[in-house]
């Protein structure tokens, strides 16, 4: 007697989700420009023991991690204000004022150890930026301005602070631009990599930088990418040598407009992904953001969510920015409401930078899936107050349709129905 048994089970594949995703906590870069040039007294780092009525960006760091699971935050600082001088020596920077051996200051650098250090204690990954835009003072690290041994000093001392740091990432410089050489430049960049891994930090994360304020959507055409991965660590492999680039939403890529007009999907960040998956590299989308308005809402929302969807390409995103920014009239706020045990989080974040990675976990569960730059922080207060009858949004705005590479890397939710016969006799 034959019994035929019929079984039918469906296999759901993992949706992945980056694994890095945070905000940067800016403040120690404040008064500083895209020229590299700082007046280091407008520098308000966001840890409020330093007093002075600055923000807490260590209880915003630990509100995100605690209440929105982010676990990444990238950490903006000059050089200027590490050494305490705009001057080096046997630079050729005009500033007057105490000429600088390159030592870190002892002062200085324990200011912004201290948010580091609170960042650690979160359980986070903390990226520590160099915010000089390839440049001391108006001039071009190794093309003019600081030399390449000076540059390799300064990140020599850094990582000798946090060798033993496994969640410290080092990055290495805040978009570069108008660089006269860009092989030169790679040449540097190639110096800080040496001086770090030399410095004991063997095994931790470098962000390399390219030129146009390392765009995502120039990255790969305008020769970055290429010149930069001819660097290597001293043993010649490029374990944990990561690409850092940034891409803002607004009509000049400024990052400074309230309203959106693109995602940079399609022109970015999915050319961008196809040579990374095809090199075997990865990046870091350091910097992003937008207003708390539909259009930055909707455009960001589905920047992120490509983003989260190719972690075969990007290993995460710091969206740009908390810290000592004001919650209500910087354009691209994202400094949280309210104040430490009763924040509220702006729309941005809720909808996009947390909303995003959100939709990846119930993705996971369900099986489906869901549908030149200048904002250099010449003061500690906004950057222009937002204008009236803006389109802030209140709600939620739809996702954009789900956009995957088609290389066969990136992991997808898989369903099929097997049957299987079996006669029993």
């Amino acid at each position: 007697m034959k019994f035929p048994l019929l079984f039918a089970c469906t296999i759901t594949g993992v949706f992945a989700r980056s694994p890095f995703a945070g905000l940067n906590i800016a403040g120690f870069d404040f008064g500083s420009d895209i020229q590299g040039a700082q007046n280091i007294s407008n520098s308000f780092g966001p840890v409020a023991a330093l007093g002075n009525g600055r923000s807490d960006g260590i209880a915003q760091m630990q509100h995100f991690v605690q209440n929105d699971g982010l676990n990444t935050f990238r950490l903006p600082v000059t050089w200027q204000f590490l050494i305490n001088s705009r001057s080096l020596n046997g630079s050729s920077t005009t500033v007057t004022g105490r000429a600088s051996n390159g030592t870190l200051d002892q002062t200085n650098t324990a200011q912004y150890n201290q948010l580091v250090r609170a960042c650690l204690d979160t359980g986070s990954s903390c990226i520590i930026d160099i915010h000089n835009y390839a440049r001391f003072e108006g001039q071009v690290i190794g093309q003019g301005g600081p030399t390449n041994a000076q540059f390799g000093m300064l990140w020599s001392q850094i990582a000798s602070m946090y060798r033993n740091e496994t969640k410290v990432i080092f990055g290495i410089m805040n978009e570069p631009h108008d660089l006269p050489n860009l092989l030169t430049w790679a040449d540097t960049v190639q110096v800080a990599v040496t001086a770090i891994r030399r410095a004991g930090a063997t095994t931790q994360t470098i962000l390399l930088p390219g030129t146009e304020f390392t765009h995502a959507s120039s990255f790969v055409d305008n020769g970055s990418a290429g010149n930069l991965s001819r660097i290597t660590n001293p043993d010649g492999s490029i374990t944990n040598l990561v690409f850092e680039v940034h891409q803002y939403l607004d009509a000049d890529g400024s990052g400074t407009a309230l309203e959106c007009v693109t995602d940079h999907v399609q022109d970015g960040f999915m050319p961008l992904a196809q040579f990374l998956v095809k090199s075997g590299r990865k990046a870091l989308l350091g910097e992003i953001g937008g207003g708390n308005t539909t259009s930055c809402l909707t455009n960001l929302r589905s920047s992120l969510t490509f983003i989260n969807e190719n972690p075969d390409a990007f290993m995460g995103y710091t969206a740009w920015a908390a810290g000592g920014f004001s919650p209500l009239d910087y354009n691209l706020t994202m400094t949280p409401k309210g104040s430490p045990g009763n924040f509220t989080d702006q729309e941005t974040v809720t909808q996009c930078v947390v909303g995003t990675r959100n939709a990846a976990s119930n993705s996971t569960a369900s099986g489906t899936t869901t549908s030149s730059n200048s904002r250099n922080s010449t003061s500690t207060a906004s950057q222009g107050a937002s204008p009236a009858g803006s389109s802030t949004a209140a709600s939620s705005v739809p996702v954009a349709a789900s956009t995957k590479l088609a290389t066969g890397t990136t992991l997808e939710t898989l369903t099929a129905l097997v049957v299987l016969m079996f006669l029993v006799l």
